[in-house]
């Protein structure tokens, strides 16, 4: 049996967990972690410039790849710094290992320098925790919180280990365990059988039916059975915030996203559907409106993994508790064995029905004539240039919308945002955790510039590790979003909402060593997209493109109406 200090045996049980790279900070209560990864090479280490950046370097890692992300910070600020960073994931139910120092054992307890109760701290957001007791337990404890991590509904768990329990001259025999079990914890491995028959059963018979999927789908990586779902039906269907790309956003049958910001055809659909298919998807405010008017004429079959989400916000008539992929592989298979088959008339006159809301405003907007771009056509810009198979990561705000709107996704994975949280300075760190793992991909960071402020310093970071993302930022000036809430609901009075005074980007950049381009008019963008894709295409960019100001993103739905009560344009209203 081979002895390994308590340093050791943490970065090796981490390899054996997969890891590849761990995002962090050193400090003093783990020094002697940061020790044991310089002696070995199978692990790396990415130093951040912030450890909230750590956590979103991580998250985006994981939401690329559906593999745990892991963050390693110090005690006391160094923690507590990834604080918003664990609940982002959290949220969004994104798989991540948070290993924090703490001090030594002897003074928790006692508010030693850089102490803080981690453990408590997170425990609102974290699926779990861990706090080491006895070194020769890490390997288990590190198993362990990757099992708990990336199964069931998947989540942020965190291990606190004081610096005692890391002592290089302390040896103890290494075990990593083969196979983890754990006698509280044991996701349901399938759904009810009848429930899923009952399902099948309403599809079959539906006249007006959607199906509405979300992250969940994402997640469980079973976007292809989905997809073979919605096409063997031939059932209009859409997708939330979260849930981009588990079917293409150029099918035919895919309505776009629905919610508070969502096409007209999709919120419209789904106020007039009689039978609504919920897959991996949560029934969140954004979604709903306002929930004593959502969907008044459906039945709706609720499909998630977390029986706490089911009938949470919306009753589900057809609860089934279980992984989204095994589901679907039933629903398909009752599918192929039933005799019945959809209603070919009832669902040729509702996609008459649907076209029809399509035609109405077909997410439609008016270019302005003096050159100044409108945000939509700088995302429609950045379509074309990608071809649309890039990752795209997002902030949050108006330029998350629009990018969630006119980026069409055809691949799952691909949209990376902060949907529960509404994280401000997640896109570019995230950037970074993908764009580090998938080298030869296209990866860019759609923000604003109010949101790539709060952490522009990761530029120092994609330097020293030579990380070429694109940052494309919309920038009008203000907190779009704010703005526009201010212009709807305050009479146009814009409290602490307009950013007064802004850095040259450009320069910015540059002083960071990296590329920076200005972009002020529609003439400038197609060369300066074919630049930041073609001639810098290893280089980190940094794109600046003024974009009208006074713009809204439409449609927005009315609060405390249904989901067919919208704002289409700012003086037009369903």
């Amino acid at each position: 049996m081979e002895l390994l200090s308590g340093g050791d045996m943490l970065v090796r049980a981490l390899h054996e967990s997969g890891v590849e790279y761990i995002y962090g900070y050193p400090g003093g209560s783990l020094l002697h972690v940061y020790d044991a990864v310089y002696k070995q090479s199978a692990v790396k280490h990415v130093l951040v410039r912030h450890e909230q950046a750590a956590a979103h370097m991580a998250d985006g890692y994981a939401r690329a790849t559906g593999k745990p992300g892991v963050v390693m910070v110090t005690s006391g600020p160094g923690a507590t710094n990834t604080i918003t960073g664990i609940a982002t994931a959290f949220t969004d139910s994104i798989p991540m290992v948070i290993i924090s120092g703490q001090v030594m054992s002897h003074l928790v307890g006692d508010d030693a320098f850089q102490e803080t109760d981690m453990l408590g701290i997170s425990r609102p957001v974290v699926k779990h925790s861990f706090a080491v007791r006895r070194p020769e337990d890490i390997p288990e404890i590190v198993a362990k919180a990757f099992h708990i991590a990336s199964t069931g509904r998947p989540g942020p768990v965190l291990i606190d280990i004081p610096k005692d329990m890391t002592m290089p001259n302390e040896r103890y025999e290494y075990a990593y365990p083969k196979k983890i079990k754990l006698r509280s914890y044991t996701p349901p491995q399938r759904g009810h059988a009848g429930q899923i028959k009952k399902a099948v059963e309403l599809l079959v018979k539906a006249k007006r039916p959607v199906i509405y999927a979300g992250g969940g789908v994402i997640i469980d990586g079973s976007s292809d059975k989905l997809r073979t779902l919605v096409d063997r039906l031939n059932f209009p269907c859409t997708n939330t915030l979260m849930g981009l790309g588990a079917y293409p956003g150029t099918g035919e049958r895919f309505l776009g996203m629905l919610g508070m910001h969502g096409t007209y055809e999709a919120n419209m659909a789904m106020h007039h559907a009689d039978v609504i298919l919920a897959v991996g998807a949560r029934f969140d405010d954004r979604v709903t409106n306002a929930t004593n008017k959502f969907c008044p004429e459906a039945t709706i079959v609720h499909i998630d993994i977390d029986p706490s989400s089911i009938s949470k916000t919306i009753n589900a008539h057809v609860p089934i508790v279980g992984p989204v992929g095994s589901v679907l592989d039933e629903m398909l298979a009752l599918l192929d064995e039933s005799e019945e088959t959809p209603d070919e008339a009832a669902l040729e006159s509702w996609w008459t029905q649907v076209n029809e809301w399509r035609q109405r405003h077909g997410m439609r907007y008016e270019k302005n004539d003096n050159g100044l771009m409108k945000p939509q056509e700088v995302i429609e810009a950045m379509w074309e240039a990608t071809k649309g198979d890039a990752y795209v990561t997002s902030d949050v705000g108006q330029h998350q919308m629009f990018a969630a709107q006119y980026y069409k996704f055809d691949k799952p994975n691909r949209w990376i945002n902060s949907g529960g949280l509404g994280t401000m300075g997640f896109g570019f760190p995230a950037a970074m955790g993908i764009k580090l793992n998938f080298q030869d991909e296209m990866v860019v960071c759609v923000t604003g510039e109010g949101s790539i402020q709060m952490n522009i310093q990761e530029l120092s970071t994609c330097l020293q590790y030579g990380i070429p993302v694109k940052i494309l930022c919309l920038n009008n000036g203000s907190l779009g979003m704010v703005r526009q809430w201010q212009d709807m609901n305050y009479e146009g009075r814009h409290s602490h909402s307009y950013m007064e005074s802004l850095p040259d980007f450009v320069k910015l950049a540059e002083s960071y060593g990296h590329v920076g381009i200005q972009v002020k008019t529609r003439d400038e963008l197609p060369q300066a997209l074919e630049d930041t894709f073609g001639k810098y295409k290893n280089r980190l960019v940094f794109l600046d493109v003024a974009v009208d100001e006074t713009e809204h993103v439409y449609p927005m739905q009315v609060p405390t109406g249904s989901m067919r009560d919208m704002w289409l344009t700012k003086t037009e209203r369903t």
